[in-house]
């Protein structure tokens, strides 16, 4: 399974972006696809993750109510939208992919890892 993230870029505080995760290969063996992040000098951090039919979020506390993740399966396409971003907020952010199906936040659930895209949010 490959994953492929996108959507990144410079926003402005208060703005919105919307990252993209395109998974490719053999993604019938993905169930949850999740979004983590990674400031500079900080540990990686959850941020949110959807099981394969969407009935099941979960969200870091950081961005609850701001962020929002959906996912078209007959794309193989995870999204996150991302509004009202914070200069906090500013990170690469890697898409990961799951066998299993619950919403974990734990990156040792996850399986496959795509490469990051940089969000940088200026103040």
């Amino acid at each position: 399974v490959q994953l492929q993230a996108s959507g990144g870029g410079l926003v402005q505080a208060g703005g919105s972006l919307r990252l993209s995760c395109a998974a490719s290969g053999r993604t019938l063996y993905v169930d949850s696809l999740g979004w983590f992040r990674r400031a500079p000098g900080k540990e990686r951090e959850f941020v949110a993750a959807i099981n394969r039919s969407g009935g099941s979020v979960n969200y870091a506390d950081s961005v609850k109510g701001r962020f929002t993740i959906s996912r078209d399966n007959a794309k193989n396409t995870a999204y996150l939208q991302m509004n009202s971003l914070k200069p906090e907020d500013t990170a690469v952010y890697y898409c990961a992919a799951a066998r299993q199906g619950a919403v974990y936040s734990s990156s040792l659930y996850y399986d496959y890892w795509g490469q990051g895209t940089q969000v940088t949010v200026s103040s």
